[in-house]
């Protein structure tokens, strides 16, 4: 463990010894009783976090060790100014979760809005709508795979059987169609979480709102205009959240479908900084990709949580 790592952990074990000598003695039993479990959290998740950010001040490769040591923002530096491949990465970033998001969103509201009626078939489509969702995503990556092949695939025969297509077509390794079937297949597995959520929220709303509206007269689109958006809206704000953060963190669909190919069509941040650091072993650059994501991350949330009305100024 290095110097960065050892200051950072003493840290966060010292502090909450200091602040309970601040504390009340009748207040400092509820500390005692919690403190297990903000230990946990320091140690999974705020350690981590800022191991990773210090990481990303130094240069870390294994395959050359004896250059190691701290080298400050000369990562960000080479970054935003050297590295045109960020760029691209970062474009495809924003079409892929922009993409995949809107997709995935519209198409779980309407599943969840068809779903949500009483009845045993519907619970049995219920079930089987999941399904993709519990799949892992490394055998759905390669389902398609093999349903897409340019040679076996099923889907080609039955395009080219069809007549929509002259001959089989390489999907994934094609430029004009790569990115566009990658979010098809991200579809396939991802609109599931969104029924789930969205479908829990439909069943939580009270009747007789859409029995008042339909005494004054109010139409289909007026009820779920005024009454289902609305009582949606933290649903809708947390699962949108949620979604972009998996999207722009798991780079597995991506990795077995395309591997941020042809050329760089489909290389998004998160593959970016795989591939750097468990291909090129290079921690250091890997480190300051990811700390620029989880940056992306933090101002999308709070931008986002703000202009959907999430938070509300007293």
């Amino acid at each position: 463990m290095n110097n960065t790592s050892q200051s950072i952990l003493k840290t966060i074990l010292l502090t909450p010894i200091v602040v309970l000598g601040n504390i009340s003695e009748s207040r400092r039993w509820a500390y005692y009783l919690i403190f297990p479990s903000l230990l946990m959290i320091s140690l999974v998740v705020i350690y981590p976090v800022l191991n990773g950010i210090g990481l990303s001040f130094q240069e870390k490769q294994l395959t050359r060790p004896n250059r190691d040591g701290y080298v400050g923002f000369d990562h960000y530096v080479e970054l935003f100014t050297d590295d045109d491949e960020f760029w691209v990465a970062l474009k495809n970033t924003g079409i892929w979760v922009i993409a995949g998001t809107l997709s995935q969103f519209t198409l779980g509201l309407c599943t969840a809005l068809a779903l949500n009626k009483s009845g045993h078939m519907t619970k049995i489509v219920g079930v089987l709508v999941l399904l993709p969702w519990v799949m892992p995503s490394v055998v759905a990556a390669n389902i398609w795979a093999l349903l897409l092949d340019s040679r076996l695939g099923v889907i080609n025969d039955i395009l080219v059987n069809m007549g929509l297509l002259t001959d089989y077509l390489a999907w994934f390794a094609n430029k004009e169609t790569a990115m566009a079937s990658a979010l098809i297949v991200e579809l396939w597995r991802g609109f599931p979480f969104f029924t789930l959520l969205l479908l829990a929220g439909l069943q939580g709303i009270p009747e007789d709102y859409y029995e008042a509206a339909s005494v004054d007269g109010a139409s289909r689109w007026d009820k779920f205009w005024f009454i289902t958006i609305p009582m949606l809206r933290a649903v809708i704000i947390a699962s949108v959240i949620l979604r972009v953060i998996s999207l722009i963190n798991s780079p597995d669909i991506l990795l077995i479908l395309t591997g941020g190919g042809p050329g760089d069509t489909t290389q998004v941040l998160s593959l970016y900084a795989f591939q750097t650091a468990y291909l090129d072993f290079d921690f250091g650059y890997a480190g300051a990709l990811s700390v620029v994501m989880f940056a992306i991350l933090m101002i999308f949330t709070v931008l986002y949580i703000r202009a959907s009305g999430g938070v509300t100024e007293e």
